[in-house]
């Protein structure tokens, strides 16, 4: 169980203070990604295939952001952690793959040019995401990443030497 100083220093759930934002922006992307990626892959689909299954794959990924975000369960943040991961190494290689080879990424995707269509907002997402998901994966008796002040204490006391015998009636013998 983490102690009363650890748990007020977090909210109860990835829904409140900066998390509100985090998932209404991962929203607009679901629904942004999803509906682009629907249009281009109904009417052009032949045009750019990878590229617009590069937009669907995407929208999938901040739809799954997005519930998982707004749920805020020990599982669901397990499963954001990796839809973040995911988003974060997609923007990169994609990004790159349409940086090297343009010719591949005729139309933009979400992704392409490390998300410079959406003014690079998908690089920096999966990061904030990562970064406000990290709040719940502090080691217990911790606040901030720091030890407390108790667990300061008994790290500073002196530990025994291991390596002079031991009578049991009487503890640690000095070789003295």
């Amino acid at each position: 169980m983490a102690s009363p100083e650890a748990a007020a220093s977090r909210p109860d759930s990835t829904r409140t203070g900066p998390g509100r934002v985090l998932i209404a922006v991962y929203a607009i992307f679901a629904l942004s990604a999803s509906a682009r990626a629907g249009v281009q892959i109904a009417t052009k689909f032949s045009h750019a295939p990878v590229a617009y299954l590069l937009s669907a794959f995407a929208a999938v990924i901040y739809i799954l952001a997005t519930v998982t975000l707004a749920v805020g369960s020990p599982a669901a943040r397990r499963i954001a952690v990796l839809s973040c991961s995911v988003e974060f190494v997609g923007v990169l290689a994609v990004g790159t793959w349409s940086v090297a080879d343009p010719a591949t990424f005729p139309d933009a995707t979400v992704w392409s040019g490390y998300g410079s269509g959406y003014g690079f907002v998908p690089l920096v997402l999966p990061v904030l995401g990562l970064l406000w998901l990290r709040r719940w994966y502090r080691r217990p008796g911790t606040r901030h990443g720091l030890r407390s002040s108790s667990s300061a204490q008994l790290s500073a006391e002196p530990k025994p030497d291991l390596a002079q015998p031991v009578d049991p009636e009487r503890g640690r013998v000095d070789r003295d």
